[in-house]
């Protein structure tokens, strides 16, 4: 993930989405803190776009680590609802 300025994206934001479209995700930032993710447009980031609109997810910066897990939902059950049900499992 590569920070960039606000200044820096509002020079040439053609560039900006060129790089977003070759797969790169770009944090803009304003006084070092963190306004927008800027992320590729694929079906994986449209399922939690609805959730991050909303502000009940929150995309952030990826710690070096073990890799997320994946996780396959069928298409009529709330994505949301499978991590919270998981997440329940776990803690009993």
């Amino acid at each position: 993930m590569t920070r960039v300025s606000i200044r820096e994206f509002s020079y040439n934001p053609s560039a900006m989405f060129a790089r977003a479209e070759r797969g790169e995700t770009l944090e803009v930032t304003r006084h070092n803190k963190v306004i927008a993710v800027l992320v590729p447009g694929d079906e994986e980031a449209g399922r939690y776009a609805e959730l991050a609109a909303s502000g009940r997810a929150h995309f952030r910066p990826r710690r070096p680590g073990p890799p997320l897990p994946r996780y396959e939902v069928e298409t009529d059950i709330d994505p949301l609802q499978a991590l919270l049900d998981e997440r329940d499992e776990d803690y009993r």
